[in-house]
């Protein structure tokens, strides 16, 4: 038994899986609820953390990246840590909306975000973190003039 039983079941919203799961002795990780807010499912990722999973930053950046801002917004709200790679994450999944929503409750942003939304051919999602001071560097300025 090992962590990827609980983990898929979040992502895939299974929450009767994972009563079955944590019945029957399987361990979960943080994995589990960074699948549950990926995949947004709210219930899920809630159930797992009134039961006592684990969670990291990387269930904010998970949420972010899937564009799900009822488990970003519920993660933030109960003391889930973020941390750059957040606003990279809904860069990437080109989520504009949870990216403005992640300024303006001041997640911090990096270079990682502009390379996301360009790598990823979210050119108004560039655009918008470029024009709204996104730190970026003479690799992100180059993919930004690609973006053109």
């Amino acid at each position: 038994m090992d962590t990827k039983t609980c983990a898929a079941a979040a992502a895939g919203g299974h929450l009767n899986v994972i009563i079955w799961a944590r019945a029957n002795d399987f361990p979960w990780d943080k994995w589990s609820c960074a699948g549950a807010a990926k995949g947004g499912h709210i219930d899920t990722l809630k159930w797992i953390r009134r039961n006592g999973c684990p969670w990291d930053e990387w269930t904010c950046i998970a949420a972010a990246r899937g564009g799900h801002l009822e488990c970003l917004e519920w993660s933030r709200n109960n003391g889930c840590l973020w941390n750059s790679k957040t606003c990279a994450g809904a860069a990437w999944g080109g989520h504009l909306e949870v990216l403005k929503w992640l300024r303006e409750h001041n997640c911090p942003w990096a270079s990682s975000t502009c390379v996301g939304a360009s790598e990823s051919g979210n050119s108004a999602v560039l655009r918008w973190a470029v024009d709204n001071g996104c730190p970026f560097t003479n690799d992100n300025a180059s993919l930004l003039l690609k973006q053109k």
